[in-house]
């Protein structure tokens, strides 16, 4: 029987292996630093994964097994506090910060159920795009093609996630930072509904839209790691089969400029769903328009981002990337009328949709409307600016109405990812991810 390694294995089928003495977290953690392909995809690995591996090895002989992430290398985005370190967030402009005097609440939690954390990975700094590019910190290549964005901001969480130099990685998703690395590098990637997992100790975007998920090769990895996010049973939740299932296509926005790669995946997806037995229905949702409008003064993001940097911005605010730093600039000038408006609007929209939505399991639409760009096509900040809206468009969409979501991969073997995003209701977070097993299960088969 072939041993599985990281690059090739899922979560369960390592926690197999591992209890079967097929492997050892040692050997997994070597392979998986072993697999570091590109540099940039971490700020800094763990001198003590090794060390972290042959404890849970000896707690494995002594027959303690706290969950099936016990032994497996998992990296955690740069925004993560751990006890002794320094967050940097992806900046330079943090380099004198306090090290951190206790773990974020994810990484105790990580820890507690016996992950091996290999190291920090890059993102965008302070996590305020959906490219990856980090001119402080060097720009992770794309897996499929390395000289393409990973997509952000969680973008060494996509690399190391693809090239197998972790099992799990786990990122925050404000405005799609952990669906468009895991949609543009190929894997699955999972944001919860907001309030599920607790933020304290990860570096802020917007304490309004901030969620923290993960992303892995599976739903089924997905569900595992998100049960020990959320400080839940770490079991899977029950496959909900695609057979019966009522799912929507919102027409209004998320399908615009879809690139022909994208187009032709997402068409044979929902046929291959329809053959499977769902019943596919296209819904307008007009008020989707309102969103643009709504977020006119800038959205909660820049407001709340530029509420705490503004005093490091006076300080250090020249080793900002430049076009970070302009971002958060935008939340200067809303005042408390416009975001309470803002607050009130979005109560509204939520609503509305809502109702539009009763009686669908779940909508179904492009994580993103385009594959992965090259990192030349970024080198001019209006060509930037374009694109980074393209990338962020549908997702954020989400993160403003704060429901679940969970991208699939949807390519064909071998073409340039593309991403599938089904969208589950407000805190119905593990149905939505038992509908995921069941659509992963019957897309596998169509392609069989």
């Amino acid at each position: 029987m072939t041993t599985p390694t990281p690059a090739e294995g899922t979560v369960l089928g390592l926690a197999a292996a591992l209890a079967s003495g097929r492997t050892t977290s040692r050997a997994l953690v070597e392979e998986a630093l072993a697999r570091v392909h590109d540099r940039a995809t971490f700020i800094a690995l763990n001198a003590r994964a090794r060390e972290a591996a042959d404890a849970q090895d000896a707690l494995r002989r002594a027959g303690y097994v706290a969950s099936p992430l016990a032994g497996l290398p998992v990296s955690i985005k740069d925004l993560f506090d751990v006890a002794g370190e320094r967050t940097l967030a992806g900046s330079k402009a943090l380099d004198d910060a306090p090290l951190a005097e206790r773990d974020a609440v994810v990484v105790a939690r990580l820890k507690a159920a016996g992950a091996v954390l290999v190291g920090r990975t890059n993102m965008t700094e302070f996590a305020y795009s959906g490219v990856g590019i980090n001119p402080h910190h060097g720009t992770p290549g794309n897996p499929y093609d390395r000289s393409r964005v990973p997509g952000g901001s969680s973008s060494g969480a996509g690399v190391s996630a693809k090239d197998g130099s972790s099992v799990v990685a786990i990122g925050t998703d404000t405005g799609g930072s952990v669906r468009i690395p895991a949609a543009l590098c190929g894997l699955v990637g999972f944001k919860p509904t907001q309030a599920r997992v607790p933020l304290a100790g990860a570096f802020p975007l917007s304490g309004t839209l901030d969620s923290i998920g993960p992303l892995a090769r599976t739903v089924s990895c997905c569900a595992i790691a998100d049960a020990v996010l959320a400080g839940q049973p770490p079991v899977l939740p029950p496959a909900v089969p695609v057979g019966g299932l009522r799912l929507a296509i919102p027409r209004t926005i998320m399908l615009d400029g879809m690139d022909d790669a994208v187009a032709r995946a997402f068409a044979g997806a929902t046929t291959a769903l329809a053959r499977a037995g769902a019943h596919i229905a296209d819904i307008p949702l007009a008020e989707f328009v309102d969103y643009a409008t709504i977020n006119a003064t800038g959205g909660f993001s820049a407001a709340e981002a530029f509420t705490w940097h503004r005093t490091l911005m006076e300080r250090r605010g020249r080793d900002y990337d430049p076009r970070v730093r302009v971002r958060i600039e935008r939340g200067r000038s809303m005042t408390a009328a416009d975001y309470v408006t803002l607050l009130a609007d979005r109560r509204d929209f939520i609503a509305k949709i809502d109702a539009r939505t009763d009686g669908f399991d779940a909508l179904i639409c492009p994580t993103v409307p385009i594959v992965a760009p090259p990192k030349a096509a970024f080198a001019d900040d209006a060509e930037f600016a374009r694109l980074n809206v393209l990338l962020l468009r549908n997702p954020s969409i989400i993160n403003f109405l704060d429901r679940c979501a969970l991208t699939l991969p949807i390519e064909t073997p071998g073409e340039a990812p593309v991403g599938l995003m089904l969208v589950g209701r407000h805190l119905e977070d593990r149905r939505l991810l038992g509908i995921g097993l069941g659509i992963e299960a019957a897309l596998s088969a169509a392609r069989d």
